[in-house]
């Protein structure tokens, strides 16, 4: 099996993403030329997206995230001979123990307190809660010790790690929604508009702001084209990801997105 070249993915992706194909495409390289299985920190679906289409079908790729339906997940590279276990993720899952009948957290609070500490976002997954303000998130396993001494607040609340078997992670529903939209072009901040039904300068200062995302990243360009499995995040609204795109007869852009609404937290 011939090495692979990151210049000849890089017509697939946005220039933007091109650092992140360099990335992958040399991982796949290392797993030629070492023969040895490699794990991934986790990745959003983008990235996820992005090493599949890289790696093809010349070796196998398996990811977990730590429970069914993750989003953030490790991909594990390997022989098509090799099998795997949960155990070789290396995924290990903290609960937040806090006074819940005095204080209240926030999906943003534990997040910002992970990404304050210096903590790269690829050393922990996805972070969940249930009805009854039980809080977890996942984190690579080999960080568990660093995370349970590093973290006692979030915000003004004491709170205790404390790791759990992945067999105790709490349930997540899908609380998905389908719509439609039209659009005249499929320019980001034209979506954008469509989706919130905000005017065109509304939608141009939001996106100055830093509060719209494209597949993870913050854009800073309103005329960048939005396709299929796009994912877009927009801060307040919730986020969107482009299931199919048609033409109507006017001309028009049809789409068909998956919604997953901002909780009014």
């Amino acid at each position: 099996m011939e090495k692979r070249q990151a210049s000849s993915f890089y017509q697939h992706f946005d220039e933007s993403e091109r650092p992140t194909v360099d990335y992958f495409v040399g991982l796949f390289n290392q797993f030629l030329f070492k023969n040895e299985s490699i794990l991934t920190d986790f990745l959003n679906p983008r990235e996820q997206y992005i090493f599949q289409e890289i790696v093809g079908g010349y070796a196998q790729l398996y990811s977990f995230g730590g429970y069914p339906n993750a989003e953030k997940k490790r991909m594990l590279l390997c022989d098509w001979d090799k099998g795997y276990e949960q155990a070789d993720f290396k995924i290990s899952l903290l609960e937040v123990e806090y006074p819940k009948k005095w204080s209240k957290l926030t999906h943003s609070q534990i997040l910002g307190v992970l990404t304050h500490l210096g903590i790269e976002l690829d050393t922990f997954g996805d972070i969940i809660n249930d009805e009854n303000e039980n809080w977890q998130f996942l984190v690579k396993g080999e960080l568990v010790d660093y995370f349970i001494e590093q973290i006692d607040r979030v915000g003004r609340t004491k709170i205790k790690l404390k790791e759990l078997p992945l067999s105790k992670v709490l349930v997540q529903e899908d609380d998905s929604t389908e719509m439609s939209a039209v659009s005249i072009s499929l320019r980001l901040d034209v979506i954008v508009s469509s989706i919130t039904n905000l005017s065109r300068s509304q939608v141009k200062k939001i996106i100055e702001d830093g509060e719209v995302k494209l597949n993870w990243h913050i854009v800073a360009q309103s005329n960048i084209i939005v396709s299929v499995q796009d994912m877009l995040s927009i801060r307040h609204y919730g986020r969107y990801e482009i299931l199919n795109l048609t033409t109507t007869k006017k001309g028009k852009k049809r789409l068909e997105i998956k919604v997953w609404q901002a909780k009014k937290r």
